[in-house]
Protein backbone atom coordinates (compact mmCIF):
# COMPACT_ATOMS: atom_id res chain seq x y z
CA UNK A 1 0.00 0.00 0.00
CA UNK A 2 1.05 3.55 -0.59
CA UNK A 3 -0.16 6.77 0.96
CA UNK A 4 -2.19 8.91 -1.38
CA UNK A 5 -1.73 12.64 -1.76
CA UNK A 6 -4.55 13.19 0.74
CA UNK A 7 -2.94 11.07 3.41
CA UNK A 8 -5.28 8.07 3.38
CA UNK A 9 -4.07 4.60 2.47
CA UNK A 10 -5.22 3.12 -0.81
CA UNK A 11 -4.96 -0.18 -2.63
CA UNK A 12 -4.89 -0.85 -6.33
CA UNK A 13 -8.53 -0.61 -7.32
CA UNK A 14 -8.30 -2.77 -10.44
CA UNK A 15 -6.89 -5.82 -8.62
CA UNK A 16 -8.96 -8.10 -6.36
CA UNK A 17 -7.77 -9.80 -3.13
CA UNK A 18 -6.39 -12.72 -5.16
CA UNK A 19 -4.37 -10.42 -7.44
CA UNK A 20 -6.72 -10.80 -10.44
CA UNK A 21 -7.61 -7.87 -12.67
CA UNK A 22 -11.14 -6.54 -12.25
CA UNK A 23 -13.32 -3.67 -13.28
CA UNK A 24 -14.08 -1.46 -10.27
CA UNK A 25 -17.68 -1.58 -9.05
CA UNK A 26 -18.84 2.05 -8.90
CA UNK A 27 -22.51 1.16 -8.37
CA UNK A 28 -22.60 2.37 -4.76
CA UNK A 29 -21.01 5.74 -5.58
CA UNK A 30 -23.45 8.61 -6.08
CA UNK A 31 -23.47 10.25 -9.49
CA UNK A 32 -21.92 13.72 -9.40
CA UNK A 33 -20.87 16.19 -12.05
CA UNK A 34 -17.34 15.39 -13.14
CA UNK A 35 -15.00 17.35 -15.39
CA UNK A 36 -11.52 16.55 -16.64
CA UNK A 37 -9.12 18.65 -18.70
CA UNK A 38 -6.12 17.12 -20.47
CA UNK A 39 -3.48 18.64 -22.68
CA UNK A 40 -0.79 17.49 -25.10
CA UNK A 41 1.62 18.77 -27.72
CA UNK A 42 2.60 17.91 -31.27
CA UNK A 43 5.99 19.34 -32.28
CA UNK A 44 7.17 19.68 -35.88
CA UNK A 45 9.67 21.48 -38.09
CA UNK A 46 8.92 25.09 -39.05
CA UNK A 47 8.35 24.09 -42.70
CA UNK A 48 5.71 21.52 -41.70
CA UNK A 49 4.09 24.00 -39.34
CA UNK A 50 3.85 26.54 -42.16
CA UNK A 51 2.12 24.02 -44.44
CA UNK A 52 -0.29 23.17 -41.63
CA UNK A 53 -0.97 26.84 -40.92
CA UNK A 54 -1.63 27.55 -44.62
CA UNK A 55 -3.89 24.50 -45.02
CA UNK A 56 -1.51 23.20 -47.69
CA UNK A 57 -1.10 19.62 -46.48
CA UNK A 58 -2.35 17.03 -48.98
CA UNK A 59 -4.59 15.22 -46.48
CA UNK A 60 -6.78 18.27 -45.89
CA UNK A 61 -7.88 20.30 -42.88
CA UNK A 62 -5.70 18.79 -40.18
CA UNK A 63 -7.10 20.74 -37.24
CA UNK A 64 -10.76 20.00 -37.97
CA UNK A 65 -10.13 16.31 -38.62
CA UNK A 66 -8.04 16.04 -35.43
CA UNK A 67 -10.74 17.83 -33.42
CA UNK A 68 -13.41 15.41 -34.65
CA UNK A 69 -11.11 12.43 -34.01
CA UNK A 70 -10.53 13.60 -30.42
CA UNK A 71 -14.25 13.98 -29.75
CA UNK A 72 -14.97 10.58 -31.24
CA UNK A 73 -12.18 8.99 -29.19
CA UNK A 74 -13.51 10.43 -25.91
CA UNK A 75 -16.89 8.87 -26.64
CA UNK A 76 -15.31 5.46 -27.27
CA UNK A 77 -12.68 5.37 -24.51
CA UNK A 78 -14.42 2.47 -22.76
CA UNK A 79 -13.90 0.39 -25.91
CA UNK A 80 -10.17 1.16 -26.02
CA UNK A 81 -9.11 1.01 -22.37
CA UNK A 82 -10.12 -2.42 -21.03
CA UNK A 83 -11.17 -1.49 -17.48
CA UNK A 84 -12.90 1.84 -18.20
CA UNK A 85 -16.63 2.19 -17.68
CA UNK A 86 -18.89 3.33 -20.50
CA UNK A 87 -20.01 6.82 -19.49
CA UNK A 88 -22.82 9.12 -20.60
CA UNK A 89 -20.70 12.08 -21.66
CA UNK A 90 -22.56 15.37 -21.53
CA UNK A 91 -19.84 17.47 -23.19
CA UNK A 92 -16.60 16.96 -25.08
CA UNK A 93 -14.57 19.95 -26.28
CA UNK A 94 -11.29 19.49 -28.13
CA UNK A 95 -9.33 22.64 -28.98
CA UNK A 96 -6.23 22.72 -31.18
CA UNK A 97 -4.07 25.83 -31.00
CA UNK A 98 -1.23 26.63 -33.37
CA UNK A 99 1.97 27.35 -31.46
CA UNK A 100 4.52 29.03 -33.74
CA UNK A 101 6.96 29.35 -30.80
CA UNK A 102 7.58 25.54 -30.68
CA UNK A 103 6.48 25.16 -33.56
CA UNK A 104 3.49 22.83 -33.32
CA UNK A 105 -0.02 22.27 -32.08
CA UNK A 106 -1.26 22.36 -28.48
CA UNK A 107 -4.31 20.18 -27.87
CA UNK A 108 -6.68 20.68 -24.94
CA UNK A 109 -9.66 18.42 -24.23
CA UNK A 110 -12.40 19.10 -21.69
CA UNK A 111 -14.86 16.31 -20.92
CA UNK A 112 -17.96 16.39 -18.66
CA UNK A 113 -20.40 13.85 -17.32
CA UNK A 114 -22.73 13.26 -14.41
CA UNK A 115 -21.79 9.77 -13.30
CA UNK A 116 -20.32 7.60 -10.56
CA UNK A 117 -16.78 7.72 -11.96
CA UNK A 118 -14.58 10.37 -13.52
CA UNK A 119 -13.70 11.29 -17.09
CA UNK A 120 -9.92 11.63 -16.86
CA UNK A 121 -9.33 8.74 -19.25
CA UNK A 122 -11.78 10.20 -21.76
CA UNK A 123 -9.99 13.57 -21.74
CA UNK A 124 -6.57 11.93 -22.06
CA UNK A 125 -7.79 9.66 -24.87
CA UNK A 126 -9.25 12.65 -26.73
CA UNK A 127 -5.88 14.44 -26.58
CA UNK A 128 -3.90 11.36 -27.57
CA UNK A 129 -6.08 10.51 -30.57
CA UNK A 130 -6.23 14.13 -31.74
CA UNK A 131 -2.41 14.21 -31.54
CA UNK A 132 -2.14 10.92 -33.43
CA UNK A 133 -4.40 12.38 -36.11
CA UNK A 134 -2.16 15.44 -36.49
CA UNK A 135 0.79 13.05 -36.76
CA UNK A 136 -0.99 10.91 -39.36
CA UNK A 137 -1.88 13.92 -41.48
CA UNK A 138 1.61 15.47 -41.36
CA UNK A 139 3.83 12.37 -41.58
CA UNK A 140 3.93 12.47 -45.39
CA UNK A 141 5.95 15.70 -45.25
CA UNK A 142 7.84 15.07 -41.99
CA UNK A 143 8.92 11.83 -40.38
CA UNK A 144 10.16 13.54 -37.19
CA UNK A 145 6.86 14.94 -35.84
CA UNK A 146 6.77 14.30 -32.06
CA UNK A 147 3.82 13.84 -29.74
CA UNK A 148 4.79 14.95 -26.24
CA UNK A 149 3.57 15.88 -22.79
CA UNK A 150 0.10 14.28 -22.83
CA UNK A 151 -1.18 14.85 -19.30
CA UNK A 152 -4.14 15.54 -17.05
CA UNK A 153 -4.22 19.20 -16.04
CA UNK A 154 -7.41 19.40 -14.00
CA UNK A 155 -10.26 17.31 -12.64
CA UNK A 156 -13.38 18.18 -10.67
CA UNK A 157 -15.99 16.10 -8.91
CA UNK A 158 -16.18 12.85 -7.04
CA UNK A 159 -14.51 11.98 -3.78
CA UNK A 160 -11.19 13.65 -4.57
CA UNK A 161 -12.84 17.01 -5.31
CA UNK A 162 -11.05 19.62 -7.40
CA UNK A 163 -7.47 18.92 -8.41
CA UNK A 164 -5.61 21.44 -10.54
CA UNK A 165 -2.21 20.28 -11.74
CA UNK A 166 -1.41 23.29 -13.93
Amino acid sequence: MSASSQGRETQLTHVDAQGRVRMVDVGAKPPTERVAVARGEVHMRPETFQLLREGALKKGDVLTVAQIAGIQAAKRTWELIPLCHPLPLTHVDVQLALRPDWPGVEITATVRTTASTGVEMEALTAVAVAALTVYDMTKAVEKTVRITNVRLVEKKGGRSGHIKLE
